[in-house]
C-alpha cells in the first residue's frame, strides 16, 4: 500500500453529517449524537474506500479570521452569530450541533487521530500548511471549492469533493478544475477572487463571471497579469478594463483573504493510522456506551483495524 496522507475539513464533514442523519438519534440522556454518528460514518467511508495510511482532523480554530474581516468587512457576515471582542466571532450553528462538536473532538482523540488547528486562523489555512509541506500524496476531503487552489497533480495533491454528498465523491485534479472552470489550479484563487462568492461574503468583480474570469486569466496568466493590462489599456476590452478597474480596491486585499495560508508553524504529530490497542479499545468502547454511538463506533474501530 503506498503511503497516502488524509486531510478532514472537519467542520464541513461534521455540517454534512448533522444535516444528512435524523435529529432523533439521541444518547441516553437525551443529547443529540446523529452529527457524532455521520461524522465517525463518513470517516469510515473514506477510509475504506480510499485507503489512507495517515489521516489528521483538521479545525477551524478561528472559523472568521479578524485579519480577513478587517481586509473585507463583509467575509462570512451572513454567518455570524455574534461578535466577540477577546475572541472568534460566534458562527451560527444550530444548537444540536453545537453541543456535538465536543463529543467529536473527544471521539477522535479516542481512535487516535490526530486534530490540528491554529489561532487566527481556519481549517483551510491548515490545510493548505500541511498539504504544501506533506512527503506524501495527499487527500484533502472537503465540499468547499476553496480548496480546489491546492490541487496540484505533480506533487500527488487532489481534493475528494464532498458537495454531492457522499455516495457521489468526486475525485479533483488539474484536469477536473481545468474541465470545470477553464483555469489551472494555480489560478484559481485569482479565478475565485474575480468571480466573488456570495457564500463567503466575497462580493467579487461586478459584471466578471466565470466565463470572464477564465478567459482574462487564460490570456494574462494571473491577476496581476490582468490588472497590469488592465492599468496599459491592453489586451481586453473597454467595457472589461473598466470593471477592473472599478474593483482594484477591493482587487488589492482580495488575494490575501482568498489564498489559504501554506506556512502556518504547526505540529508534526503521529498521524499514520493503525488498529487500535487496548488502552484506546476501551476509551472508545466507553464512549460508544456513553452517547449511544453503537455500529458507527464498530465500523470505524473495525476499518481502522484493517490498517
Amino acid at each position: 500500500m503506498t503511503d497516502r496522507l488524509m486531510l478532514l475539513d472537519s467542520a464541513s464533514l461534521y455540517f454534512r453529517a448533522f444535516y444528512g442523519v435524523p435529529d432523533t438519534v439521541k444518547a441516553p440522556d437525551g443529547t443529540p449524537v446523529n452529527a457524532v454518528r455521520g461524522f465517525l460514518d463518513i470517516i469510515t467511508r473514506l477510509v475504506t474506500t480510499y485507503e489512507p495510511t495517515h489521516l489528521i482532523a483538521c479545525w477551524d480554530d478561528d472559523w472568521r479570521p479578524q485579519w480577513r474581516v478587517d481586509l473585507i468587512p463583509t467575509y462570512k457576515t451572513h454567518r455570524v452569530a455574534e461578535v466577540t471582542a477577546t475572541g472568534p466571532d460566534v458562527e451560527v450553528v444550530p444548537d444540536p450541533l453545537e453541543v456535538q462538536v465536543p463529543i467529536i473532538r473527544q471521539t477522535l482523540d479516542a481512535l487516535g487521530i490526530p486534530i490540528i488547528g491554529a489561532a487566527e486562523h481556519e481549517a483551510d489555512d491548515v490545510i493548505g500548511t500541511l498539504a504544501t509541506r506533506a512527503s506524501l500524496p495527499v487527500d484533502v476531503v472537503t465540499g468547499d471549492r476553496d480548496l480546489f487552489q491546492l490541487v496540484d497533480d505533480a506533487s500527488g495533491v487532489r481534493v475528494i469533493y464532498t458537495a454531492r454528498g457522499m455516495s457521489n465523491l468526486e475525485i479533483v485534479t488539474d484536469q477536473t478544475v481545468v474541465k470545470k472552470y477553464g483555469v489551472l489550479p494555480s489560478q484559481y484563487a485569482d479565478f475565485a477572487t474575480m468571480r466573488g462568492d456570495s457564500s463567503d461574503g466575497l462580493p467579487g468583480v461586478a459584471g466578471v463571471g466565470e466565463k470572464t474570469a477564465a478567459t482574462l486569466l487564460a490570456a494574462h496568466g494571473d491577476l496581476a497579469g490582468i490588472i497590469a493590462a488592465a492599468e496599459a489599456g491592453e489586451g481586453m476590452s473597454a467595457g472589461v478594463r473598466a470593471k477592473i478597474l472599478a474593483a482594484l480596491p477591493y482587487l488589492e486585499v482580495a488575494p490575501t483573504v482568498v489564498e489559504v495560508v501554506k506556512d502556518l508553524d504547526l505540529p508534526e504529530p503521529d498521524a499514520r493510522l493503525s488498529p487500535l490497542d487496548e488502552a484506546r479499545r476501551a476509551d472508545a468502547a466507553t464512549l460508544a456506551e456513553k452517547w449511544a454511538l453503537g455500529t458507527a463506533m464498530t465500523r470505524i474501530t473495525d476499518a481502522l483495524g484493517t490498517r
